[in-house]
Parts: structure tokens; C-alpha cells; sequence
């Protein structure tokens, strides 16, 4: 089965007994993930976790914010 284009598998991690999971280093390295960077994590009760870049995650909600104001 191919892979879809810009779709990965990084594997999995465990819970350590504080809550926290090491993000794979493919993974850090491909989004840019550097120590110190802050990430929001979204949840839906039905699918699971995200995990975005909080710059990039504030990106997308000021561009959903200024489409919607410049559509009324």
C-alpha cells in the first residue's frame, strides 16, 4: 500500500508517569520542533489528540478570523 503524499507514521511513544512522551526525532525534525518551543494540544473526544505549533496553530486561527471578518 503507497503511502499518501505528506502523510507519515513516526511510530509510537509511551506515557512516562508524569504525563510526558518524547516526539520522534523524525517528526521534530520535520515540523522544526526545537527544546523550548511551545505546542497546543487539541483533543476530540472521538478521534484522539493533535499536536501543532502554537505560532503556526495562532496562524491559522488569525487567517480563519480575518477570512470570516472580510466574507461579512
Amino acid at each position: 500500500m503507497a503511502v499518501p503524499s505528506g502523510k507519515h507514521l513516526f511510530g509510537t511513544v509511551k506515557v512516562g508517569e508524569k504525563g510526558q512522551i518524547v516526539i520522534p526525532k523524525d517528526a521534530r525534525d520535520l515540523f522544526g520542533i526545537q527544546p523550548g518551543d511551545s505546542l497546543v494540544v487539541l483533543g476530540d473526544e472521538a478521534t484522539g489528540l493533535a499536536i501543532i505549533k502554537n505560532d503556526v496553530f495562532l496562524a491559522q486561527v488569525a487567517d480563519a478570523i480575518f477570512q470570516q471578518t472580510g466574507s461579512n
